[in-house]
């Protein structure tokens, strides 16, 4: 651990590629396998759905309270698998899901895969981030796990950009199904690479970390409010990634491929923001970086709600950067303050609490839309949520890095 990432050739390439593989791993299970939806959300809600924004957010429900299952499943796993045979199996799981997507014919085929999406990206994130900061040193631990949430951003982007170049000559009844399927046909490449390229580097299960992993959450410094903050994130965060398409289509008058580029401009900050912000952590402290994260994803989620370029692209970048930045932050802090042994067992028990918010939050989202004809109530109670994050941040130790 007290070696550079730059030591020697060897050890350099180790890490670039342990990187690369993280990335990936996380772009196919947290942006193909959870955050597509929100790219898919309009065209599947009018095809499949009846055009229901309540049973649209139902089925984001579906997605994470898998999510929650997966997390609450990892805080045993993780003491009985090693941390890449847990990658290995959340990104089989997550592959398989994406194909029957792309192939559905129905609501229940959908809700399905959309199930097992969120049973592997919890699987996959929960040790990803682990593996990419353990290969560097403990100085550099922040931008480590940016780099890990970075795969995520570049998945997204791709998610809107492919979405928004279809939607100029398809249907969007169309494009929607199509872009899951050029998802899936990149699983499974990256899929191949872990299980026949990747190998372990003497990797062990974690030790029990207690029921459901309290027991090692609660050596975690500062753990109360590093929890409220993650689960403050878990609400706020999918209201806008979740609804962000639809508001801009529905309330603003966006076209389809404008509120896809839109979607674009949030992953391309999201692909940066990780790292830009984990490396500012390193520099200033993770308390002062994390606040600053939450703040400035609540003014740029009410910016959105004005429907006014260039104000909108600007707050949909803003946005990216809190999107990726806090959950790098957190898992961060959980990071710094546990080992190979606590980690897992520590950060599946800060999850359950952020689990429980994903759940509840799409439904919420979705029933709010139908009842007040917008997605304006949506934005704001997201803002709201997000400077409740930051309270809990400020919590955190002074020199958190």
């Amino acid at each position: 651990m007290s070696e550079t990432p730059d030591m020697n050739p060897p050890r350099r390439s180790r890490v670039i590629f342990t990187v690369a593989v993280v990335m990936s791993s996380t772009c196919v299970a947290q942006a193909f396998g959870r955050f597509t939806w929100g790219v898919a959300l309009p065209g599947a809600r009018d095809e499949l759905l009846d055009g229901s924004n309540t049973l649209a957010g139902f089925f984001g429900t579906v997605n994470v309270t898998a999510y929650l299952m997966g997390t609450l499943l990892m805080s045993w796993m993780s003491s009985k698998l090693t941390p890449l045979q847990l990658v290995r199996l959340g990104l089989t799981i997550s592959t398989v899901s994406l194909g029957t997507a792309a192939f559905s014919n129905s609501a229940t085929v959908l809700g399905i895969a959309l199930f097992f999406m969120g049973l592997g990206g919890a699987i996959i994130w929960i040790p990803a981030p682990a593996i990419g900061a353990r290969v560097f040193p403990p100085e550099r631990a922040g931008i480590a796990v940016g780099l890990a949430g970075s795969g995520i951003g570049v998945g997204i982007v791709f998610a809107g950009q492919l979405a928004s170049w279809l939607g100029r000559t398809r249907e969007a009844a169309e494009v929607w199904q199509l872009v899951y399927k050029i998802e899936f046909s990149i699983a499974v490449f990256v899929l191949a690479g872990t299980l026949f390229v990747f190998k372990s580097e003497g990797q062990r299960p974690a030790a029990s970390g207690g029921f459901g992993g309290f027991g090692a959450l609660r050596t975690v410094r500062a753990w109360i409010p590093t929890t409220v903050a993650y689960t403050a994130y878990g609400f706020a965060y999918i209201l806008v990634i979740a609804f962000l398409v639809a508001r801009l289509k529905d309330d603003s008058g966006f076209s389809a491929s404008e509120a896809a580029l839109m979607f674009s401009l949030v992953g391309i900050a999201a692909a940066f923001g990780g790292v830009a912000l984990g490396a500012l952590s390193d520099r200033i402290g993770r308390r002062i970086t994390l606040m600053g994260a939450f703040i400035m994803f609540a003014i740029c989620g009410l910016l959105i709600l004005t429907g006014q370029q260039p104000v909108v692209a600007i707050a949909s970048i803003g946005a990216g950067l809190g999107f990726s930045g806090a959950p790098s932050l957190i898992t961060g802090h959980i990071v710094a303050h546990t080992d190979s042994s606590t980690y897992g067992p520590a950060f599946a028990a800060a999850t359950l609490s952020f689990g429980l918010a994903q759940m509840i939050s799409p439904q919420i989202g979705g029933l709010v839309a139908d009842a007040t004809g917008s997605f304006t109530t949506v934005f704001a109670l997201s803002a709201t949520l997000a400077m409740v994050g930051a309270l809990a941040a400020s919590r955190l130790p002074r020199l958190g890095t």
